[in-house]
């Protein structure tokens, strides 16, 4: 199995060290399989669309602002 070395913020660090009972190679593990599966579902979603990356991100930024004015 691949190795992976992580940079992390020291106040993190810091918390992670003082917890260690959590398998932490665990946590980050499963993070990075929820957000693959999140991006696998994207691809499927988008994979016949012909929206380009700044198109998408454009919505995303359009959708995030109406939120916060309905949120206001």
């Amino acid at each position: 199995m691949p190795n992976m070395t992580l940079a992390l913020p020291n106040d993190l660090h810091r918390e992670i060290r003082r917890h260690k009972e959590i398998r932490w190679a665990e946590v980050a593990r499963r993070a990075f399989v929820k957000e693959l599966a999140r991006l696998h579902v994207y691809d499927r979603v988008l994979g016949g669309s012909r929206l380009t990356e700044a198109d998408a991100v454009e919505i995303g930024r359009d959708i995030r602002r109406r939120s916060r004015r309905k949120n206001a």
